[in-house]
Formats: C-alpha cells, structure tokens, sequence
C-alpha cells in the first residue's frame, strides 16, 4: 500500500474515533443555503467594488469567489454585502456574513476579544500617507503639528498618534466614517495628509480630483498590517477551509498552475501540487466537509495568488502597486504554504 494511501486510511480511522469539538455552523449554513454571504469593502478600487455592469471586482471579490467555487462548486454564489468598516465585525459576529474581508488587519486584540479568527495573511501592506503633489512633505516628520484625515473604526488612528508621540511631534487626527469621506476631505483641504493602508491609498487616489498624479503617497511606512480573511471564531471547520483556499491559490503560484493552465495541468497528472490519490482527495475532502477537488475550483475560478495580486493590484491594474513582500518566499518576499500532503 502506497505511504499516501496509509495516512489517509489513518485520517479517516481518526476521524472515526475522534469526538468533534465544535459544530461546522457557517460551513453548513453555507451549503444548506447554497451561497456565500461575504462582507467586502465599500467601493474601493482594486479591492471590491462594482464596475459598469454591476459586476463585483478586485482583490476581496476573487478570493470570495475562490471560496464559494471551493465549498458550493460555483463561483458566482456570492452576496457581496459591502461594509463601512464600523460594521465589518458587527456584520460578522451577527452571522450577517460567513466570511469578512474588507481590508482588515489581523490583531491580537481583535482576535482574543472579538472571538474572532483570522485563517491567514491575504495581503502584506503597511500605514502610509498621501499629501498633496506640491506640499513640500517628503516624509512623516514634515507633517509636524499637521491635520490628518483617518478613517473612523480602523487601527490607523492609534497608530498614527503613537507614531507621533514616540517622535516628540504631534498631529491632529480627523476621523472620518469611510475611506470615500476622508480621501474627499482630503481632496478639499479639510487636512493636510491622509492616513490609511498603502493598498488603500493607491486606490483612493485613482479618484483624485486632477488625476492620481495630483497626490503622492511617501514612501514611509509607520506600521505593519497584515491584511487578512475574518470569519466568526466559533467553527473552527470553517477558518480551516478559509485557510486552505487562500493557501492552495499561493501554491498554485509556487507550483506554476495557472487559471488557463489548470485542466491541463489535471489531465497531464504530471503537476505535483494537483497530483493526489483519488482515495486520500476523497478523504481530505470529507475531512474538511466540501467536495473532493475543491482546490482545483478555486484556482479554475480565479487563477493563482500572483495572478490575482497582479490582476486587481499590480501591474495589470491601474494600481500599479509593486508586489514587494507580497511575491512568494523564494523570490523574495513573505508568501508560503505549509504542506498541503
């Protein structure tokens, strides 16, 4: 018997035997409902928003979509329920929606007192700020004594007064209820700098009045954000699932498998990644409570992590935002995959 069929005849004794700890309540909801609630952002471009047609786009859509073709077979059952970022945990913990991304950073408060939980790292960004092209700020310290638009409900604003008090300076914030208002406010002279995530700065300033090259984000980073999917902390089945769909799209990259390469590559059976016992696929399958080949869907849906990024942020985006640490581990940056055997 081959070593893969052994483990997987051993996962499913364990799986016999083993008491289950906690009750798949999203992920069945999810199936018994046949589609997938997903909180995204409030029309941001490259992360979510609708373009002509009324079609959902951008970085948050795809992995929604990667996720419903994983668990429902399809990648359009998705009801987009955009969220002003005050609502996004609410929406969560009221099971408005079964999955949470909306820009949102992972912290260890949000996750021990929100009983909250966050499968993995989505988008590796940091806090910046973009001024206007002729102010003479080339760096955070220029915005000395400054007014700052910052969104209301994020960790931006405690983070940008902590910046400036560890320096010995001193700003004064201008809470905002969305990303929209203080880029507008922004855009109106209202302050004299935006704060938010990079990723969000670069979209915001695509709607700038005179053209994106009217305001110029610094190149300053005063944070850390890890950018990452939310789901409710009490199914632990389902954050498995999250995990594992965000994980298989940075393999598909590692591995070479893209969205037009996909049915290729599972005919040759020659890739390593998507080659797999039928009988252990099946069980690791049952395991997570979805069906057999589901990574195989998300990657047919939406193609591979550096296909996406690239897409709805990078160089085939009107963003243009440089990978940086978001390019896999081998070249560079801080994407991997545990094993997925």
């Amino acid at each position: 018997m081959k070593l893969a069929v052994r483990c997987a005849a051993l996962l499913a004794l364990m799986l016999a035997i083993l008491p289950r700890v906690e009750s798949a309540e999203v992920l069945n909801g999810v199936k018994s409902r046949g589609q997938l609630r997903c909180g995204v952002s409030e029309d941001v471009p490259g992360f979510a928003e609708r373009d002509a047609n009324g079609y959902w786009r951008g970085l948050e859509a795809d992995f929604c979509r990667a996720v419903a073709a994983a668990v429902l077979n399809d990648p359009e059952k998705v009801d987009f329920v955009p969220l002003q970022t005050s609502a996004r945990f609410p929406a969560l913990q009221t099971r408005r929606v079964d999955l949470l991304l909306a820009n949102t950073t992972w912290t260890l408060t949000r996750e021990a007192v929100l009983r909250v939980r966050f499968p993995g790292i989505l988008l590796y960004d940091g806090q910046g700020f973009m001024v206007a092209a002729g102010a003479k700020v080339t760096k955070p310290a220029d915005l000395d004594g400054a007014t700052i638009c910052v969104e209301k409900g994020t960790t931006h604003q405690r983070t940008l007064e902590a910046h400036y008090r560890a320096t010995g300076q001193s700003v004064k914030p201008l809470p905002m209820a969305s990303a929209q208002q203080a880029a507008a406010a922004l855009y109106a002279g209202q302050c004299q700098a935006y704060t938010a995530d990079s990723g969000e700065l670069a979209a915001m300033r695509l709607r700038a009045p005179g053209g994106a090259g009217s305001f110029v984000i610094l190149p300053d980073r005063i944070s850390r954000e890890p950018i990452s999917p939310v789901v409710w902390g009490g199914d632990p089945e389902w954050a498995t699932v999250i995990r594992w769909v965000l994980n298989m799209l940075i393999l598909g990259e590692e591995y070479g498998v893209t969205r037009d390469r996909v049915d290729e590559e599972v005919k040759g059976n020659r890739n390593p990644l998507l080659r797999q016992d039928p009988y252990e696929g099946k069980i690791i399958a049952q395991a997570l409570g979805i069906e057999p080949q589901w990574g195989i869907r998300a990657l047919r849906a939406v193609g591979n992590y550096g296909e996406v990024f690239e897409r709805n942020l990078g160089r085939d985006s009107p963003l243009k935002i440089e990978r940086g640490l978001n390019r896999l581990w081998m070249h560079g940056g801080l994407h991997y995959s545990p094993a997925i055997e």
